[in-house]
């Protein structure tokens, strides 16, 4: 078979599975059964497929047909700029996670030395970008899962910085160790009756831990505020994710305990989605 009608068998079996990217999707596996970037694949539709790379495909083909994330199915995803490598130990990096990346970045110049804590690492992806951009800071990176840090570590070893972040299998609340610049978390955000309702792609395959917090979604939240409150400097910015309806009571719980709001930052959809404050006391 020609990579037309591997393609067009492809997007056929994924969009009767109810796979909305069903052609994206089927694009992106027979690439990654020929070793080739998406754009060589559509330059090379009469290309012949032999019968070990037809079998590759459909197998890949019948992991995507169960609803499983490409990025799981290809142990990678990309963010800001690198590749981590990913598994169902860690969330998958989205791209509106990058705007703390972009907060960071802009808070600081390319030359500076900055001590920064990553609470609820996951693939170690938030912490890694940042040390790659401003190679003179340094972190410690937090994750109570044990699976996810091993994950981290070899995301830090693919990069070559394994050296300027520490990582540590610890709650964030049991965690008492030094003062930071900044104190950045993607962490858990979505409450109990959202959970029932987010894709199977998501819901059967994504770790849980990484995604429920509690009846209002606040529970790590809560406990990062906290910690924030006792581990960052003094002008200390804590920049993390939030999720839909969350920015009204995650700014009650900062003002509350002391923290000035700089700014709330929105995804491509308009949704409030970070929000970066400052520790503007001493505690």
């Amino acid at each position: 078979m020609d990579c037309l009608s591997v393609l067009n068998y492809g997007s056929k079996v994924l969009k009767s599975n109810n796979i909305k990217t069903h052609r994206l999707d089927a694009e992106l596996l027979l690439a990654e059964v020929l070793n080739k970037t998406r754009e060589e694949l559509l330059t090379n539709l009469n290309e012949y497929l032999d019968l070990n790379k037809l079998k590759k495909f459909k197998k890949l083909l019948k992991r995507r047909k169960r609803k499983e994330p490409i990025a799981y199915i290809f142990s990678r995803k990309e963010f800001w700029r690198y590749n981590f490598i990913v598994n169902r130990d860690v969330l998958i990096p989205r791209p509106e996670t990058e705007i703390i990346i972009d907060e960071v970045l802009k808070l600081t110049r390319p030359n500076s030395s900055k001590y920064i804590l990553d609470v609820g690492t996951g693939t170690g992806c938030i912490i890694l970008s940042l040390v790659k951009e401003r190679p003179k800071s340094r972190g410690i990176a937090l994750d109570s899962s044990k699976n996810a840090i091993k994950t981290a570590v070899s995301n830090a070893k693919l990069h070559h910085i394994q050296n300027k972040i520490k990582f540590i299998n610890i709650d964030v609340d049991k965690f008492n160790y030094n003062k930071y610049d900044f104190i950045v978390s993607n962490p858990p955000y979505i409450n109990d009756i959202n959970f029932k309702r987010l894709d199977k792609n998501v819901r059967e395959f994504e770790p849980k831990l990484a995604l429920k917090a509690g009846i209002d979604g606040l529970k790590i939240i809560r406990k990062l505020i906290l910690k924030s409150k006792k581990l960052l400097k003094k002008n200390g910015k804590l920049i993390f994710e939030i999720g839909e309806n969350q920015k009204d009571l995650c700014i009650n719980l900062l003002l509350k305990n002391k923290f000035y709001i700089n700014k709330i930052c929105k995804d491509l959809y308009s949704t409030p989605r970070v929000i970066v404050s400052t520790k503007i006391f001493n505690e």
